[in-house]
């Protein structure tokens, strides 16, 4: 699991609704609280796909 740049977090936005997104470290997924959609972060690169998004429960927190 590679740590995604702390400059690239700072300009990513979701793709769907341009909400700024919470990047979960231990999860290895950014997180946008708006749409409860977790794109996925492979090898320290951010795949901003809906399509590879993972929906977020309602009872699942994102810090």
């Amino acid at each position: 699991m590679s740590a995604v740049d702390p400059k690239l977090l700072e300009i990513l936005v979701c793709p769907l609704c341009k909400g700024r997104l919470v990047y979960r470290k231990d999860a290895a997924e950014l997180a946008c609280r708006a749409d409860r959609l977790a794109y996925p972060v492979k090898d320290g690169i951010p795949v901003m796909l809906e399509e590879e998004a993972r929906k977020l429960p309602p009872e699942e927190e994102i810090a």
